[in-house]
């Protein structure tokens, strides 16, 4: 084969050769998957605090959903529906072809296969939300994937694997609030700058959270407890239990609206890499600078 050919045969086998904008197809689906996604935690926790503010108690994701009503609640579910499945498709897409640079190391291969695992818990939620939209919501509680996992063969070994996983992603969101890894990901500009205190509580918040619900269902693994496992609002009633629970409840809340702020800015100035990005300066670059 002659010399002149090889490099054209590398990048067609070897993604990292792909010319600048391959993958451009890609951002579009992004930014509608993270908006999505934020649109999700908008709803619980501003649903949850207005439970609150009236006496109630804070609402899961099933229970945010079903409460939407009439066309606007509609148009609310549609929007989630395709977010969440715009997500699915997004982290399968920047897995497999690695778009944003995570490297075929231990620590990339660990994240990458992270990102399928994300991607398929935000397909559930977009078929949870078909399914409020089809009326046929009765029974999809915050306990009843827990209930229909443990009662099936070595379901206590897949739920407590389960909750291990979403443990260590609940410690992951931390450490990256702690460290402030997400300016990596983030473009650098004015508005992400002076965001960058609520992107960093909001992180944090939603570590807590996923943390929690890793760790209710490790405990409903080890005890067959299937009331202990479930999402959100399974968290929620295990924080209003604990001393001061209301307010815990209510400040985790408030930490998932900055959440969901976390959301939108990844809608609106993520970095893809090889989608055109790559060089563009980042938040981290920024703040460094000014440092």
């Amino acid at each position: 084969m002659p010399p002149s050919s090889r490099p054209t045969s590398n990048r067609s086998i070897d993604p990292k050769h792909e010319t600048p904008g391959h993958f451009a197809w890609a951002v579009p689906v992004m930014r509608a998957g993270y908006a999505g996604r934020g649109l999700v935690y908008l709803l619980v926790a501003s649903a949850s605090l207005w439970s609150i503010w009236h006496g109630g108690d804070a609402e899961g994701t099933a229970e945010a959903m079903g409460g939407l009503r009439g066309f606007l609640g509609t148009a609310v579910l549609v929007l989630i529906a395709l977010g969440m499945f715009a997500y699915a498709a997004w982290r399968a897409v920047d897995s497999i072809w690695d778009l944003e640079d995570y490297g075929n190391t231990a620590k990339g291969l660990i994240a990458r296969a992270g990102m399928i695992a994300t991607g398929l818990v935000h397909l559930g939620l977009g078929l949870l939300a078909i399914t409020v939209l089809l009326g046929r919501s009765e029974g999809l509680g915050k306990t009843d994937l827990a209930n229909r996992l443990l009662a099936s063969p070595a379901g206590q070994t897949a739920m407590g694997t389960a909750g291990a996983l979403t443990l260590a992603a609940g410690g992951y969101y931390l450490y990256k609030a702690w460290t402030e890894g997400y300016r990596s990901h983030l473009k650098g500009n004015p508005t992400t700058l002076h965001l960058n205190l609520v992107l960093k509580a909001g992180m944090a918040a939603n570590g807590a959270a996923t943390g929690i619900i890793g760790l209710l269902m490790v405990q409903a693994a080890a005890f067959a407890s299937r009331s202990q496992a479930g999402g959100l609002g399974t968290a929620f009633d295990w924080l209003q239990d604990r001393t001061y629970g209301q307010l815990l409840v209510t400040f985790l809340c408030i930490g998932l609206l900055g959440f969901a702020l976390v959301c939108f800015v990844n809608a609106a100035w993520r970095i893809v890499p090889k989608a055109d990005d790559r060089g563009i300066p980042s938040l981290r670059d920024l703040s460094d600078a000014r440092t």
